[in-house]
């Protein structure tokens, strides 16, 4: 990336024995959305509050804007952050708690005020100047931390799991404004999220994150189509494991068939292959088995609206099972979606990702 806005190079961080950050580097353009996702205690955290100057690496540098911000005082950073509490002051108005930051820096008291109105129109609460945090719903909550993060208009934003604690439609809504004021204002942005579908619905670019390292960076469709490894291929979006033995460079051995892949299969005699639920076709039974297709038995079905999700168990490995979307609308497949149906799956060449 050339001139990036924020640069971090080779943050470590421990505490005590526990590496919390194995040499983590990450650029990020201006006005872009990077997301950190990982499971519990693989940095994502560490790293924002190490960028937040809350907790200081053990080496490493971070630059802000050309900058150099890698042993600055918070307060000497220019950010603004949101933690997943909101952290709102109970006993201060609306109107005081955006005014919070601006008031630290000293500005003029009728700017002051016209910055908080323009930010409650920027997050659609005109008029709520005068209410207390726990007059507010959640998500008014969740938008008057944002308006406080954003008045001093810093020329970064950290967000720690800003919606977590949102209902499931509320958080989806929020997920869209926020996105949208945040390009609109094109503030460069970090967000931390265990939500992997959060991530992808807002970020530009997503780092997944395990054990303090970055494993793979790339947009949604790059982490889901072409994931660099078992792991990024497990924790972003859903995933179908079966185990293999490797036939040549193209082809592997499942149970007693062969099946063919778009990509190369690595050199280990054995290992796993990966298939998205959505890839997974279901046909009429086939005595004669055709290329990339197994025999199953569908055991249970479920309606989830927009699709059934529906679960086979493998003729050649019956303790094996694969779970598949199938559309609600496919009229041609409802015959073959009946509990105990014996039907077969064709795995497309191509949707096979291979890993030694």
């Amino acid at each position: 990336m050339h001139n990036p806005f924020l640069s971090i190079k080779g943050i470590n961080k421990q505490f005590g024995d526990v590496v919390a950050l194995d040499n983590v580097s990450l650029d990020v353009a201006q006005g872009e959305l990077v997301c950190l996702v990982g499971p519990s205690g693989c940095g994502k955290t560490t790293l924002l509050r190490v960028i937040a100057g809350l907790e200081k690496q053990d080496s490493g540098t971070l630059n802000l804007d050309g900058r150099d911000i890698s042993h600055l005082d918070p307060q000497q950073r220019d950010y603004g952050i949101l933690f997943q509490s909101y952290a709102l002051f109970p006993n201060l108005t609306v109107s005081q708690n955006i005014a919070f930051g601006l008031s630290q820096r000293r500005t003029d008291r009728s700017k002051v005020t016209a910055r908080v109105r323009e930010m409650l129109e920027m997050v659609g609460l005109p008029g709520m100047e005068g209410r207390y945090p726990g007059q507010l719903s959640g998500g008014q909550q969740q938008r008057v931390a944002m308006a406080r993060a954003l008045a001093p208009a810093p020329s970064l934003l950290l967000l720690d799991e800003p919606m977590s604690a949102l209902d499931a439609k509320v958080r989806e809504h929020l997920q869209s404004e926020l996105r949208q004021l945040q390009k609109k204002l094109s503030v460069t942005t970090v967000m931390v999220t265990h939500d992997q579908h959060e991530a992808m619905a807002m970020a530009d670019r997503i780092a997944v994150m395990q054990s303090g390292a970055i494993r793979q960076i790339g947009n949604a469709q790059q982490l889901y189509r072409s994931p660099g490894n078992d792991f990024v291929a497990g924790f972003v979006g859903d995933a179908n494991w079966l185990p293999y033995e490797r036939v040549d460079a193209s082809r592997v051995r499942v149970g007693n068939n062969i099946l063919s892949l778009g990509g190369a299969v690595p050199p280990a005699t054995s290992g796993r292959l990966c298939i998205r639920p959505e890839s997974i076709q279901i046909i009429a039974p086939s005595r004669d088995i055709a290329p990339n297709t197994l025999n199953v038995r569908i055991s249970e079905t479920v309606f989830l609206g927009t699709h059934f999700r529906v679960t086979l168990k493998l003729a050649c490995l019956p303790e094996q099972c694969l779970r598949a979307w199938v559309p609600a609308n496919d009229a041609s497949l409802a015959d073959h979606l009946n509990g105990s149906q014996e039907c077969s799956v064709h795995l497309p060449a191509n949707s096979l990702i291979a890993y030694g």
